[in-house]
């Protein structure tokens, strides 16, 4: 699922770089990618890279199987990062499972502690 959801975005910026007055941002390409599933659908993992310095990549484990009334659940690990027009690099990594998305970033305000 993660990986149709990657490669749709691929493709929407693809053809937004086929519009007319399309930035050079807009024109970026694809450098690398790779993407493995497993044939079981309980792993996959996949990550790409673009000539703009944009990179992303993630791994996920499959933590509850599909029922009949209930969706598959994963458990996953990554990070993306990006260079801002300023020159900044900036990199976020994280973890996503039944607790929600739990990002770690240098750049990310931290809540006080209570």
């Amino acid at each position: 699922m993660k990986f149709v959801i990657v490669f749709a975005a691929l493709i929407a910026a693809s053809v937004a770089a086929l519009l007319p007055g399309a930035t050079q941002e807009a024109q970026a390409t694809i450098v690398s990618q790779q993407a493995d599933i497993s044939p079981d659908l309980r792993t996959y993992s996949y990550s790409s890279q673009t000539s703009n310095g944009i990179a992303a990549s993630e791994q996920g484990q499959l933590t509850q199987p599909r029922s009949a009334d209930e969706t598959a659940a994963y458990a996953t690990q990554g990070e993306f990062s990006w260079t801002a027009p300023d020159g900044q690099h900036f990199s976020v990594h994280y973890t996503a499972d039944a607790s929600g998305f739990h990002p770690e970033a240098a750049h990310l305000p931290v809540s006080p502690v209570a």
